[in-house]
């Protein structure tokens, strides 16, 4: 989980990077876009005295689809941010507890409540997700201009603009503070993993049905039968695939004992981490 949040927040830099590259335009074209009465070479001087390209085909404004960009990619790390903070309120729910915020010494989780340690931080960015993507269909809504020019985005964009820029950076600042006070519970994890009584290895004990030469179809129904007896309380998953000879007729024991291997499922993470930028 992890690694797929440290690759989404990569990919959301980069993004923003590149509308931030986008937007670093500017015009002095004259009231129209055509040069009238300025020669184009001053506009380049004067604009690359401030770091900026002149616009490829200006109206009276830059193109609006620029701004846009920058709204939109801001609008995608909100939701990276979000993903984020859901897993985190997930993880802290009291029936999961498999990770939750810090919390300091001192603090109040509930009013009504002394017992209770809530998520703010991740509460917090997953409802300022919601205001920044808003920002970013602001943006797309600025994009079409009567007569080339009208001042209808005038006003939003004094608005969006800094406020989203703004939003984003302490929208970053607090899931850092938020991922760096992260208290993770790993017994936890594999508790919950065990209260499934490994009912999460059915597709491995399917595919090795099949791999025997089963159709997928009465495979399934074969696995099906032991899985859903061992949610009822019936008996171990396990146990019931190892007394099944419709299932150890096909695969055997050895079979099941080998779809029951976690380490099996996890042979290829290294690879992930790697593919992530996240290897040694």
């Amino acid at each position: 989980v992890f690694a797929r949040w440290y690759s989404q927040v990569g990919r959301a830099r980069a993004r923003i990077a590149a509308a931030k590259d986008e937007i670093a335009v500017g015009k002095i074209a004259g009231a129209v876009g055509t040069y009238g009465n300025l020669d184009p070479a001053i506009e380049k001087q004067a604009l690359g005295s401030l770091g900026l390209r002149p616009e490829t085909v200006a109206s009276q404004v830059v193109a609006r689809d620029r701004h846009a960009a920058l709204l939109s990619a801001l609008g995608l790390f909100g939701s990276v941010v979000e993903d984020l903070s859901v897993g985190v309120r997930h993880w802290q729910r009291t029936e999961v507890g498999e990770a939750e915020e810090g919390f300091r010494k001192g603090q109040k989780g509930s009013s009504a409540m002394p017992h209770k340690k809530n998520p703010i931080l991740s509460e917090n960015l997953t409802g300022l997700a919601r205001l920044l993507r808003a920002y970013a269909q602001t943006g797309y809504e600025n994009v079409a201009l009567w007569h080339e020019r009208d001042i209808s985005p005038s006003s939003v964009e004094r608005v969006c603009l800094p406020d989203a820029t703004i939003l984003a950076d302490f929208m970053a600042v607090r899931a850092t503070r938020l991922i760096d006070g992260l208290v993770v519970h790993p017994e936890r994890m594999l508790a919950n993993l065990e209260r499934t009584g490994g009912l999460f290895f059915s597709e491995a004990v399917l595919l090795a049905m099949v791999r025997s030469g089963l159709p997928r179809q009465k495979a399934y129904e074969m696995v099906q039968r032991s899985a859903l007896a061992a949610h009822r309380g019936e008996g171990d998953f396990k146990a019931l695939l190892s007394a099944d000879p419709d299932v150890t007729s096909r695969i055997g024991a050895d079979g099941v004992e080998t779809a029951f291997d976690l380490d099996h499922h996890l042979r290829h993470v290294d690879a992930i981490f790697e593919r992530a930028g996240l290897g040694d």
